[in-house]
């Protein structure tokens, strides 16, 4: 983490039929995106929507190289013992190419809403997704363990096999958790919940949750992350600082910001289009077969 010259890119099968999606994955490769992401809803938007899992099964057999996602998993919604098996499947199929940028979830979703047992509070949500992800820890040694944490109690399992094996973590599937940051009062639960896993996926605080980091947010981020993990003794694990959003339409200006965010410490930017009306598939693939607006 810090200064770099250099960002992967990766980008958002938001809309289309599961095949017009996996199409895009293929393409996505063939044409030097470095990550393909599906996305986690289960009754949001009137639009057509498929399990990422599912998207991502498929997707791993039809590539070789891109890392592969979803943008973002929700998991207090989701049981984490699933969640685990699922994740193994997919990241055994893709030969260690899986990570898990993961959230608390939005309450437009039906799954959350409408649904009375699932938590809907924020802070219900965050305890039920720590829990998760310290059980997917735990689950990624490949050890028997039985659980215990603020909302979640199982007896003993085993998850096996383990994870494939990556350079520098080991049998571990990389977590990105979305961090929120305000650099006047830097929220520090939801910050220090990324410096014990791999990344952060960023989200600016308040009115300003829907917009693009720039360069000056994202250099004062990595400097306080900096901070913090020298601090917690975590200076020496590899991690990432992963933006999304919608980059201009003209390429020249795509590349500019790109290299501003690379060089304040950004390490991806996702791009991430949810206007079903102007990210239709063509167009979507269209932008794929562009080829990621490297700085």
């Amino acid at each position: 983490m810090g200064a770099s010259t250099g960002i992967k890119v990766g980008v958002v099968g938001s809309f289309g039929s599961a095949t017009e999606v996996v199409d895009m994955a293929v393409a996505a490769e063939e044409h030097g995106w470095d990550g393909f992401f599906s996305w986690d809803g289960m009754s949001i938007m009137e639009v057509d929507t498929f399990d990422p899992w599912a998207i991502l099964a498929a997707t791993a057999v039809r590539t070789e190289r891109i890392t592969l996602g979803a943008m973002v998993f929700a998991l207090p919604r989701r049981k984490p013992w699933e969640v685990v098996r699922q994740a193994l499947t997919v990241d055994h199929l893709s030969a260690g190419r899986l990570v898990l940028p993961v959230g608390v979830g939005v309450l437009d979703d039906g799954g959350f809403s409408a649904v009375p047992d699932q938590p809907q509070a924020l802070r219900d949500r965050a305890e039920q997704l720590d829990d998760a992800l310290a059980f997917l820890d735990r689950a990624w040694t490949g050890d028997r363990f039985a659980f215990s944490g603020a909302r979640l109690e199982t007896g003993e399992m085993q998850f096996l096999p383990r994870p494939v094996e990556r350079p520098a973590v080991g049998h571990h599937v990389p977590v990105w958790p979305v961090g929120v940051w305000d650099a006047d009062r830097p929220p520090l639960r939801s910050l220090d919940r990324t410096l014990r896993h791999d990344g952060i996926v960023v989200q600016l605080k308040g009115e300003r949750g829907f917009d693009v980091p720039t360069p000056d947010d994202v250099s004062a981020l990595v400097t306080w992350l900096t901070s913090r993990r020298t601090e917690l003794g975590l200076d020496a694990r590899p991690f990432d600082v992963v933006l999304q959003g919608e980059l201009p339409t003209d390429r020249s200006a795509a590349q500019d910001q790109l290299a501003g965010l690379a060089d304040a410490g950004a390490t991806w930017w996702v791009e991430s289009r949810w206007n079903p009306e102007t990210a239709t598939p063509q167009s979507l693939l269209d932008a794929i077969h562009q080829g990621p607006p490297r700085p």
